[in-house]
């Protein structure tokens, strides 16, 4: 077995106040008993990573102290604590990156995303992935096979996001689905639809490059909002925009006994058409993250229900956050990578 000697050290990007970014040496993790050491080779950026680097807060956490960003993430386990396999070092994962009590209601129903003390990759004041290693409890560090790239197992985080609407919009073989807003959210929920079996997938979005994007990757339409009407009689509809008149039409575009499913972040407050909601006996909810969706991501991904390579419009380094996180106003990026490379000393 291979043994790997980790530095005392690492870089990590850290956002210090909104608009500033530093690059920090910090001491490398320590492993609690149950968790393990990864080496982060991957890590997607999200929109919240780029509003608190703007904004310095979303709703009410906010950055009052240095925070490392990054959420989507994968590497290779370099180390574990006690009461973990030693085989596991050297193993390729998908990084969840959530830490729940395990011990409240929510967390023994399984619905876990929901722990009113889970701890969060990159959301205050819990750092994240934007460093060479992370520490992860073992069993959210999901292992993937070979044929999955780097950038893929840390896009699993998206996927996932992706997943859990498509679960709770009831998407299944011949579901029309409508979702507003192509961009890395909306895409990717139009694949994971494709996957659950929709037979309609209607994708709006003001902007004609994602239009385009939306319809090579599992759209069966893409429409643009400002010249025409997004359709109607739709079983489910996720809102992947944050737009609250995205929001308002696509609820209004469902059929009686519809659902609809909030997930883009915008405003805190939208007024939504309540007689409808009422008279169709629509249901609306939202989807805060994601719970038991790792296995099946992977599983898309592995058997290539879903391209998650295909998105990567970037790739970075630690030392360009900054370019990373400004990428995400370009009409063609969809996704880009940050790589926090490091040189490993592995001996046998």
């Amino acid at each position: 077995m291979k043994r790997t000697a980790l530095p005392s050290t690492m870089r990590a990007n850290v956002l210090v106040r909104a608009g500033e970014l530093a690059n920090e040496t910090r001491p490398v993790p320590a492993p609690a008993p149950d968790d393990v050491i990864v080496q982060v080779h991957a890590v997607g950026v999200c929109g919240s990573d780029v509003h608190y680097f703007h904004e310095g807060r979303i709703g009410d956490f906010v950055v009052d102290a240095p925070l490392v960003l990054g959420h989507e993430a994968g590497g290779v386990i370099v180390a574990v604590g006690a009461d973990v396999d030693p085989a596991r070092v050297g193993e390729r994962v998908s990084i969840e990156p959530q830490r729940p009590c395990r011990r409240c209601e929510y967390c023994r129903s399984g619905r876990y995303n929901l722990c009113p003390d889970i701890a969060f990759f990159a959301t205050p004041p819990i750092d994240g992935a934007f460093a060479e290693f992370v520490a992860v409890p073992q069993d959210f560090a999901y292992a993937v096979p070979d044929g999955i790239s780097d950038e893929a197992a840390a896009l699993m985080e998206p996927l996932s996001v992706a997943i859990a609407a498509v679960q709770k919009a009831g998407v299944r073989p011949g579901t029309r689905l409508l979702i507003t807003g192509a961009g890395p959210i909306g895409i990717v929920t139009a694949q994971a639809a494709r996957a659950f079996g929709a037979s309609a997938i209607v994708v709006s979005d003001l902007m004609p490059e994602r239009r385009d994007v939306a319809l090579r990757f599992g759209a069966t339409q893409a429409v643009d909002p400002a010249v025409g009407p997004l359709g109607s009689g739709f079983d489910a509809f996720v809102d992947a925009s944050g737009s609250p008149v995205a929001v308002k039409q696509g609820v209004s575009a469902l059929k009686p006994g519809g659902v609809a499913v909030l997930v883009g972040m915008g405003a805190d407050e939208i007024a939504l058409p309540v007689s409808v909601i009422q008279n169709r006996e629509l249901v609306v909810t939202g989807v805060f993250r994601y719970a038991n969706t790792w296995p099946l991501a992977i599983e898309l991904v592995a058997s290539g229900a879903v391209d998650l390579d295909a998105l990567v419009t970037g790739s970075f380094g630690l030392d360009e956050v900054r370019a990373a996180l400004e990428s995400a106003a370009r009409p063609s990026t969809l996704k880009s990578i940050v790589r926090p490379d490091h040189a490993i000393v592995s001996d046998s």
